[in-house]
């Protein structure tokens, strides 16, 4: 079928269309590294790889795995910052034919359990800081065995020494498990330039499981296969800038972005690697770090979450750094505010840069991000046009009908990185993954917006409820039913709220069962209880007790009625900080026009 593409105009050098090799993940690995021996594939605080040691590695531990017994197809949750062995270890399970299932290494126990059990994982990797969160749910859960290491087993003898001193010493002590293989020991269990043949995953099968919300709010495991993240490295190598050229070997870019996320893993990771570019690995996000890394490393790329662009914008290092090799700055995750753009734009130019920071759009369930404002073309409240191959189109949510441009509905996807599906739910699936009468399949978003006559997509919320807290998804559900289960608690709405610097916040509306015990030790008790059971972004920042919760007609707590009067709530308090400015200026005005009489 042809499609119209009015948005080429405004591609510049990008090509709409491109050509993709059919090869699994391992493969387009092994590729580059044979192109491209002897650049850095990744520096981890330091410590650097070239891409054939690092393919080196990567045979060594899919050939440990194989030997102490993992099968093609088993599935191995991956709980891991972003250090070497998280990404080498990704790439050694897709050689091995086996699937990674990406978790938040921040995960409480409660919910390590419940996608060790959604993903049937008879295998974990995580640190030994983590350990803790895994040994409660071992008994309870599918896994037969959890790999451990160390962040000192990659950080040199004397910065490994150095982490002890100051945190490593602080980690509890690894208990004696038959079922825990430390990280060493199992690359010890073969010898050096060991090899195991890849096994036979076929490139369009599941080889790779991310989560998000799904339509019901509840965390579903995406199916993400090799030809998915390839395709979506092809996209993004084209994306950099027409002044300066595009993503090319030796480039680098900060991996500030989790590899649990498809962001930092699609991009920032496998973009990067399959392009011959260099992963500088940033364990932990800080201003400070990431603003020295830039100064010091001066990478081409950087890409992360408006609030990352929020906190550079403070730090004292980014107004010495030389960005005149930047080749892009890229935003996702949540909508970037107007005034963030303007000011790190202006940020960037003053520090030599030629290339603007530029918002694009995406979700997991078509691996990220699949649109991009064009270098060229900047359209206040738009989130870009399409990648390469990438398709957008609005339909009416009620009845699938297509909308004209200017129209608002669902914002609808199609491409060569849309999802497989969701892992063991086909109804859920099929509410979000529908053929129209060419055969085409397009992703059903939940979000709404509209396009333009041009092309450009502009969204506006989302259909489904969600919470977006620093770019990480939230689901009001999980805390509602965490909270539930407070014995003090009778009922509880939780929603997003605006926040100055993560975006949107947690806050929660409870009625207690008895309400003499609304006190602010109540609410820090119920906040513990949720640090307890869930991450701590999700856990709420803020807790108000009412009488009662809004309804709708047929007995639904009201949610949207709430997240309405905090709005409003906002909008006053804006207006009313508005007021004082405007009495500022002014006064200052007066000053000024007194100050001129008395001079003359």
């Amino acid at each position: 079928m042809k499609k119209d593409i009015p948005w080429k105009k405004y591609l510049g050098t990008v090509p709409s269309s491109l050509q993709y090799e059919h090869r699994s993940l391992y493969g387009a690995i092994a590729g580059q590294a044979n192109e491209t021996p002897d650049l850095i594939a990744w520096d981890f605080l330091g410590l650097q790889n070239t891409y054939s040691q690092f393919l080196a590695d990567i045979d060594r531990c899919a050939a440990a795995l194989v030997k102490n017994g993992l099968k093609e197809g088993d599935r191995v949750t991956v709980c891991m910052p972003n250090t070497p062995q998280a990404v080498i270890f990704f790439y050694a399970l897709n050689k091995a034919g086996a699937i990674a299932s990406m978790i938040h290494p921040l995960s409480a126990a409660d919910e390590i359990l419940y996608y060790l059990k959604l993903s049937q994982s008879k295998w974990a990797f995580t640190l030994d800081a983590f350990v803790p969160n895994f040994t409660p749910i071992m008994n309870d859960s599918p896994l037969e065995k959890l790999i451990v290491t160390k962040l000192g087993d990659y950080m040199g003898n004397i910065k490994s020494s150095l982490f002890y001193l100051t945190k490593g010493r602080k980690i509890k002590k690894v208990p004696a498990d038959r079922r825990i293989i430390w990280w060493k020991d199992l690359m010890n269990s073969v010898r050096t330039g060991a090899s195991e043949p890849e096994k036979s995953m076929a490139p369009g099968e599941m080889a790779v499981i991310l989560y998000s919300g799904g339509t019901t709010g509840r965390s579903k495991g995406i199916m993400l296969s090799s030809d998915n993240f390839n395709a979506l490295a092809a996209q993004t190598g084209v994306q950099g800038s027409e002044i300066i050229g595009h993503l090319a070997p030796g480039d680098a870019v900060l991996a500030i972005l989790p590899v649990f996320h498809g962001f930092g893993l699609a991009v920032c990771i496998h973009s990067m690697l399959t392009a011959g570019g260099k992963c500088i690995l940033v364990p932990k996000f800080s201003a400070e770090l990431v603003g020295k890394m830039i100064r010091k490393e001066r990478p081409e790329i950087i890409a992360g979450v408006p609030t990352l662009y929020e906190a550079l914008l403070t730090d004292s290092n980014m107004r010495k750094a030389d960005m005149s090799n930047m080749k892009g700055a890229f935003a996702g995750g949540d909508k970037v505010p107007h005034s963030i753009k303007i000011r790190f734009d202006q940020l960037l130019k003053e520090n030599g840069a030629k290339v603007p920071l530029r918002e694009g759009y995406g979700l997991t369930e078509s691996v990220t991000v699949c649109a991009v404002m064009p270098e060229a073309e900047y359209r206040k409240g738009s989130v870009g046009i399409p990648y390469p191959d990438m398709f957008f189109k609005i339909v009416n949510p009620e009845n699938g009908e297509t909308l004209a441009a200017g129209e608002e509905g669902e914002i609808c996807v199609s491409g060569p990185t849309v999802m497989l599906g969701y892992l063991d739910e086909p109804e859920e699936t099929a509410q979000v993954l529908k053929k129209d009468e060419d055969n085409v399949t397009w992703l059903h978003t939940g979000d709404i917006g509209h396009i333009d006559e041009d092309g450009f997509i502009y969204f506006k919320l989302r259909l489904k409820r969600m919470i977006k807290v620093s770019g990480i998804a939230v689901y009001p559900t999980q805390i509602e039913e965490i909270l539930d289960a407070h014995p003090d608690v009778a009922s509880v709405c939780a929603i997003g709220v605006p926040d100055a610097y993560q975006i949107q916040k947690v806050k929660a509306f409870i009625v207690l069962a008895d309400p003499e015990k609304e006190s602010p030790e109540m609410k820090e008790e119920l906040i513990s209880w949720c640090r307890e059971r869930i991450n701590k972004w999700s856990c709420p920042r803020e807790i108000e007790f009412r009488s009662e919760l809004p309804q709708t007609k047929v007995g639904k707590i009201a949610y949207t009625v709430l997240e309405q009067e905090e709005l409003n709530k906002t909008r006053e308090e804006w207006h009313i900080e508005e007021e004082i400015r405007e009495d500022i200026i002014r006064d200052e005005d007066e000053m000024l026009r007194d100050q001129d009489k008395f001079r003359g």
